[in-house]
């Protein structure tokens, strides 16, 4: 495809602004504005067509090898995310709402500080979280007020513990609708269920009496009350009805359908998340029944908005279906997944299928950049916008809910860029995309682009995450052996030549990269030599010369399958060696779901940086 070059700035001529990440205010959101904003943030998602997000967290990974590199697969690619992603915490969630028409980029930034506070008093969201040193350092140098996260941070909770918070509160709850009878009665159940059937008649006919009887004294409709075991809930009768077993709680929920023209139930939790109580309230007329219902859904809303904090942002993003752009799909989601919605899956489809019920449109930046050949290698978002100088793609940006530039003391305006950023990146893609088409002409234009090719960059039909990389080449995951128990101290080169000499199967084609520090990937590119170099190695009788040496040293190799198992079984140790080890002496049984060779791209760059170590 023929690209238009044109060396200028990122802005059209008529306007002085540039692409500059570091020149737009970001309106800074913490408890003490939250719940004025969250109005604002609500217009502002109504009136935009995208929403692009970033995330700060407090680690990615503990180890060098936990970083996704090109020898993972999906399944291995999501395991190392969901670690990270259960293991550290969200400091900012950065948004950006924004629509595109023509060259005109209309944004909405924004940047939460989030801190997970234990409000109710009930161990959630979270008891501990960890913290990568080096994250924290990055942190503090770009000036992030780690007072302003810790006291003014917003806490919130997920979908699922909002739920158990239901129970944990001690607020009566109304139950679902019965739907499907429960199983058989048995004698006892039957005996059961006559005598509370009884004992609910009885109050039942003592309230309907006593709301048409008027003359009694106070003495005695406190006796009538007392000899009944009716008490007050609010200013209607009630009467409590102990359970000891969900069984009882479904048995009796059944029962009382035969009274609910005037009686409502409410399920009273115990302090183990189960059910400790029916409470029966009677209700006068129709009238009462559905204003009562009504007050009762009204308590539930302000209650369930009081604990959901900023997940109420996250559920206004998911009901408005609007595209969410992402820089990286895997890491934020897995994130969001996990701190939002719920506990992750262990299974990379099983993921997938539950984000797209929340989110069915998701834009993973990554894959519209490795399009554009320049950005094909860079994943740094500053230097993305300066490679695509290059392209003419003119974009006006215009900053809606704030529209003024940052002064040079307003460091703290800066925080939760990258989304701008993001925004504008995903704009100059677009444009560029079309160029050789069709002009942008409006947001609709734009709706192909969370099309299958973009969107939802996890799905069951890709097992391959890939690394854009030069010299890049596919392989077969059963052609890679992992290998450990020698000298630390030893470079690949050294590995290489040495391993040249111990064996035939050497005489061919391979290559060989520290993963990190403790083990080496080893890469046949002869169909078959790995399988005959771990049979080899596993056959200490039939060694002989350097190779047998180098195993009496404490060589050690595993196929692809040791490392997918490590992996599954969460053996996040810091050596790689140590997770090989440990694997191979577990006595795990369970089958492995991932049990296809997939296909990864090998790259001869593929090497580990001890300096970020």
């Amino acid at each position: 495809m023929q690209r238009r070059f044109l060396s200028s700035l990122s802005a059209s001529a008529g306007n002085s602004k540039t692409l500059n990440h570091r020149r737009w205010t970001v309106k800074q959101v913490t408890k003490s504005n939250f719940k004025s904003s969250l109005d604002e943030f609500r217009t502002s998602i109504d009136s935009s067509d995208f929403v692009a997000l970033s995330l700060q967290t407090t680690g990615s990974y503990a180890a060098a090898w936990h970083r996704v590199s090109a020898i993972d697969t999906l399944q291995t690619s999501y395991l190392k995310a969901k670690y990270a992603a259960e293991r550290y915490q969200i400091f900012q969630f950065a948004l950006c709402p924004f629509s595109l028409h023509g060259s005109k980029l209309t944004v909405h930034p924004y940047n939460f500080y989030l801190f997970p506070r234990d409000e109710l008093k009930l161990g959630m969201p979270s008891y501990s979280f960890s913290c990568q040193a080096s994250r924290l350092t990055a942190m503090a140098r770009e000036g992030f007020d780690f007072n302003t996260c810790i006291y003014e941070g917003i806490s919130y909770l997920s979908r699922e513990q909002e739920s158990a918070s239901k129970f944990l509160s001690g607020n009566p709850i109304l139950p679902d609708p019965i739907t499907v009878p429960s199983s058989p009665s048995t004698v006892a159940d039957t005996v059961f269920v006559g005598r509370i059937r009884s004992r609910v008649k009885n109050w039942r006919q003592s309230c309907i009496d006593s709301s048409s009887k008027t003359g009694d004294d106070d003495l005695v409709s406190s006796l009538r009350k007392l000899v009944l075991g009716s008490e007050q809930y609010g200013s209607r009768l009630c009467l409590t009805i102990d359970v000891c077993s969900e069984r009882q709680v479904q048995l009796i929920l059944e029962m009382l359908t035969e009274f609910s023209d005037d009686v409502v139930p409410l399920l009273v939790a115990s302090k183990s998340r189960g059910t400790q109580a029916v409470r029966t309230v009677f209700m006068s007329s129709k009238e009462d029944k559905d204003l009562f219902k009504r007050e009762l859904q009204d308590l539930e809303n302000e209650e369930n908005r009081r604990v959901r904090g900023f997940r109420e942002v996250v559920d206004l993003i998911s009901s408005s279906q609007k595209p969410v752009v992402s820089q990286n799909y895997l890491s934020d989601f897995t994130s969001i997944h996990a701190k939002f919605l719920g506990p992750l899956p262990s299974d990379v489809d099983d993921f997938s299928s539950s984000l797209s019920s929340a989110f069915p449109n998701v834009v993973d930046l990554s894959q519209l950049m490795k399009e554009i050949s320049p950005l094909s290698n860079i994943s740094n978002l500053p230097a993305a916008m300066s490679s695509l100088n290059r392209f003419f793609a003119p974009v006006d940006v215009e900053v809606a809910n704030q529209g003024c530039v940052v002064k040079p003391d307003e460091g703290n305006q800066m925080h939760g860029q990258n989304a701008v950023m993001i925004s504008q990146l995903f704009a100059k893609l677009s444009t560029i995309q079309k160029s050789d088409k069709s002009s942008v002409q409006s947001s609709e234009d734009l709706q192909a682009l969370d099309s299958d090719e973009h969107a939802n960059s996890i799905t069951s039909n890709d097992e391959n995450v890939k690394v854009w990389s030069k010299n890049s080449r596919r392989v077969s995951s059963e052609n890679l052996v992992f290998i450990w128990g020698l000298s630390k101290k030893m470079t690949a080169a050294m590995l290489k030549k040495l391993l040249e000499k111990s064996h035939a199967v050497f005489a061919q084609e391979f290559d060989v990269k520290y993963l990190d520090r403790s083990c080496a990937v080893v890469v046949f590119w002869e169909s078959g030599s790995s399988e005959t170099f771990v049979r080899e190695v596993n056959n200490e009788e039939q060694l002989v010369g350097s190779l047998r040496e180098m195993v009496a040293e404490g060589l050690r190799v595993a196929g692809y399958e040791t490392y997918k198992r490590a992996c599954r079984l969460g053996f996040w140790e810091a050596d790689l060696a140590e997770a090989l080890d440990k694997t191979l002496e577990s006595s795990d049984t369970d089958r492995d779901l991932d049990t296809k060779p997939s296909d990864i791209n090998w790259s001869s760059e593929l090497a580990i940086n001890f300096d970020e170590l």
